[in-house]
């Protein structure tokens, strides 16, 4: 359970705060929703996110429901540190995007008293833990772990299952492409999916 923090004045340090899980599971939802509670409360608020996420718009961070919210796209998480100057809220999406560097920005950026909320994909769609997640969850206060809802048995979903025969790691994409799973769910659409690949490969070899 997230508690937020309270401030303390004469405590000079910040902190760090994870929402991590698979995709369709409101990461970027709660995200918005925590950044959106402090603009309201007149704080200070930058938000960054990867400049290689276009999906719905090349500036804003935009949630799967279109809650959406002003942000700076950046190359590396080097820039992070550069623009976030006399601010008291810095927001990060889709960090599982970033180099590992990131991970070092966070921290130093809370040891400057900035409250650090971050949002990412837990694990990639071979469900191995995603780039600079683990570390990031480690070393964070508070970690939010949300789920989906498992479209094949309406359990929870924890993986973020690629429909798309496509390796590599990073593939922006919908319900087109991903789908949430459960545990059980995704491990015997792995086999299927195998299973059809096996099947195709020696169909096309010749006899």
């Amino acid at each position: 359970m997230f508690l937020e923090n309270t401030v303390n004045h004469t405590e000079q340090f910040g902190w760090i705060e994870v929402i991590c899980g698979s995709m369709f599971s409101g990461k970027t939802e709660e995200l918005i929703r925590r950044l959106k509670r402090a603009q309201f409360a007149k704080q200070r608020v930058e938000i960054f996110k990867p400049v290689v996420d276009t999906r719905y718009d090349e500036e804003e961070v935009v949630s799967h429901n279109d809650n959406r919210i002003r942000s700076t796209p950046v190359p590396s998480s080097a820039n992070i540190r550069l623009l976030a100057n006399e601010v008291d809220v810095v927001g990060i999406d889709e960090a599982q995007f970033f180099d590992e560097e990131i991970v070092v920005v966070c921290n130093d950026l809370a040891n400057r008293g900035i409250r650090v909320i971050v949002a990412g994909l837990d694990m990639d769609f071979k469900g191995k833990p995603f780039g600079p997640m683990p570390a990031l969850m480690a070393t964070a206060e508070y970690v939010t772990k949300v789920h989906a809802v498992c479209t094949h048995t309406g359990n929870l979903a924890h993986y973020s299952f690629r429909k798309a025969q496509n390796d590599n790691l990073v593939l922006l994409g919908e319900v087109d492409e991903y789908e949430p799973l459960s545990r059980a769910a995704y491990y015997k659409a792995l086999k299927l999916q195998r299973e059809k690949i096996t099947s195709e490969t020696s169909e096309k070899e010749p006899e």
